[in-house]
């Protein structure tokens, strides 16, 4: 199997702040093309459980990762189903875990996907393309008011209520079933003038993106269950590439700190990437980790 080309976000970081070099189970809870797991496995993790949504990505993970032989153990699980595969196979806890939410540069490349106007393909963003609706069939039947507060919302789009109205009323003439078409709408919906620093679909399709695979949902409950099931001394790390995953990590993690003894924040502002990585990997440019760490 050829694997994609892929550089993880802040490799560095991550391994000095989740200290592999103590052992135990480290988990990468978005695995993707297994990055940062090999990093923490060289540094000298003694189990590494990585859970997937993506079934592509898990294959190329399982390949990058074959030489570790069973000290790997990938699972296709949303993260939110850590605490049931924790419990299936009988783990008591966690030494360290890695959260790096968001759409993979995998993705976002791969043709079929649907994730990007880049190229007109069909109109599909699920990270699971064995299950859910995909994101044409959800835009046949969304309510206007619905859709448009879900491109406010998850895309925090001031043209949300125009973008909304110009997609119902595209659909009244035949449905949107590719990228293409859902960006040439959109386009002309947002009023424009002069240089655009990003595409005026960017948002509309970011909002869509995390609707379709409900990326937001239930993040808040993950990461208390997560920080729960840390042994003393174990840290969680988790990498955001957009103000609302960043903001939910900060109010979670800020309000599981207060008044409790147990749980220490390591990062008071976000650590981000270094210029030199920055030059290598423009994509990281979002990219804010926090860590948590638990104390007792």
């Amino acid at each position: 199997m050829t694997l994609p080309t892929h550089e993880p976000v802040m490799v560095a970081e991550t391994v000095e702040l989740l200290a592999p070099v103590r052992g135990g189970l480290f988990v990468d809870c978005t695995v993707g093309l297994g990055g940062h797991s090999r990093a923490l496995l060289e540094a000298g993790a003694t189990r590494l459980l990585g859970f997937d949504r993506d079934l592509s990505a898990l294959q190329a993970a399982r390949t990058r990762l074959a030489d570790f032989g069973d000290r790997v153990d990938l699972v296709h699980a949303d993260y939110r189903d850590l605490s049931r595969v924790l419990d299936e196979r009988q783990f008591a806890g966690m030494a360290g875990a890695l959260a790096d939410l968001g759409v993979s540069s995998m993705q976002l490349d791969s043709e079929g996907r649907g994730f990007s106007f880049r190229r007109d393909e069909p109109l599909d963003m699920r990270m699971d393309q064995s299950k859910g609706p995909t994101a044409a069939a959800l835009l046949r039947e969304v309510d206007e008011e619905d859709l448009a507060n879900i491109i406010f919302q998850h895309g925090e789009e001031r043209f949300s209520r125009r973008i909304a109205r110009a997609i119902v009323a595209a659909r009244e003439s035949g449905v949107i079933e590719t990228t293409g078409e859902l960006a040439r709408i959109v386009r002309r919906a947002v009023p424009t003038r002069g240089y655009q620093r990003i595409d005026p679909a960017t948002r509309t399709f970011q909002a869509v993106r995390i609707w379709v695979n409900a990326e937001l949902d239930g993040l808040d409950r993950f990461l208390a269950e997560a920080c729960s099931r840390l042994l003393v001394g174990a840290r969680l790390a988790v990498i955001a590439f957009h103000s609302l995953e960043d903001r939910v990590v900060k109010h979670t993690f800020r309000a599981l700190t207060q008044g409790a003894a147990a749980l220490r924040i390591l990062t008071r502002r976000p650590l981000v990437p270094g210029e030199a990585e920055l030059e290598r990997n423009p994509r990281a440019r979002s990219a804010k980790m926090r860590v948590i760490e638990r104390l007792a």
